[in-house]
């Protein structure tokens, strides 16, 4: 019986939620959290058979039927984009899902890599926009190439090195399950833009300028500090978390929701420097 394997990172955006749908500049990076996924195939042409199973390092918790059935329909596209193929695909996953770090697109690529090979780029963006509408790019590209990025919609985005002091410390905070899934933010706080609220446009812009700080070499404490007021301001940082991270500013710290956020419940994932 043939085996193979496959794996993508999670990623974890330090600067540009939400601003780099308007053009603003963003950074990301690949997190050491993964996906990796495992198809034996069988010799009869009897489908796919889908084993989601948390890693045993801690994360991934929360694989229920709606996880099962989005793995499921993207091994089908890919089937039927590529090539037909049939087995027992187990996917061990690492990577909080559904809380801003990308599990949905490294589930995509993961797969993609898995069931085409290496060069399954192309196919595996088709995928990522036919199943992650409204997304800006920045996490299929962080995601894929695997090293930090500065992003700009509708540009090449540009590979760039990073201190390896700069997120010394860092923790993640796993503060709970969105209310809203990301599509749902996004447009809300598209249709906000192009009204032209003035909080939406002035937090958009102030969170474009925290990347442009990081590159400038500021303290990336006081950019975390300033870009978690702007998603306050654009109303994805649930009261819960709010408190939170204000009880880590008070002792020292920094820090800011990773990915959408949400309006309410829990946040997803909040990076910490402590």
């Amino acid at each position: 019986m043939k085996t193979r394997s496959a794996s993508a990172s999670g990623k974890i955006i330090l600067s540009g939620e939400y601003a780099v749908l308007f053009g603003k500049r963003g950074i990301a990076i690949p997190s050491d959290l993964r996906m990796n996924i495992t198809l034996e195939e069988s010799q009869k042409n009897n489908g796919i058979t889908i084993h989601f199973v948390p890693s045993p390092l801690g994360g991934g918790e929360g694989v229920g039927a709606l996880w099962i059935d989005y793995a499921r329909k993207v091994a089908e596209k890919i089937i039927n984009k590529a090539k037909p193929v049939s087995g027992t695909l187990t996917i061990e996953n690492a990577l909080p899902l559904g809380k801003g770090m990308g599990s949905s697109t490294s589930l995509i690529i993961a797969m993609c890599r898995c069931l085409i090979g290496p060069d399954s780029a192309k196919i595996a963006l088709e995928l990522e926009n036919e199943m992650n509408t409204g997304n800006s790019g920045i996490d299929f590209t962080v995601i894929w190439e695997e090293k930090p990025i500065l992003f700009e919609k509708d540009r090449v985005p540009e590979q760039i090195e990073l201190s390896s002091e700069l997120l010394r410390g860092m923790k993640l905070i796993d503060t709970g399950n969105p209310s809203e899934p990301t599509p749902t933010l996004v447009a809300w706080i598209r249709s906000r833009y192009e009204d032209n609220e003035p909080e939406v446009r002035q937090a958009i812009d102030t969170i474009g300028r925290c990347t442009e700080r990081i590159l400038e070499g500021e303290s990336i404490r006081d950019v975390l500090h300033d870009h978690h007021r702007a998603q306050i301001a654009l109303g994805v940082v649930p009261e819960s978390v709010q408190t939170m991270i204000a009880e880590i500013e008070v002792n020292g710290g920094a820090a800011k929701i990773l990915g959408a956020g949400s309006r309410s419940g829990g946040g997803g994932m909040v990076l910490v420097l402590p």
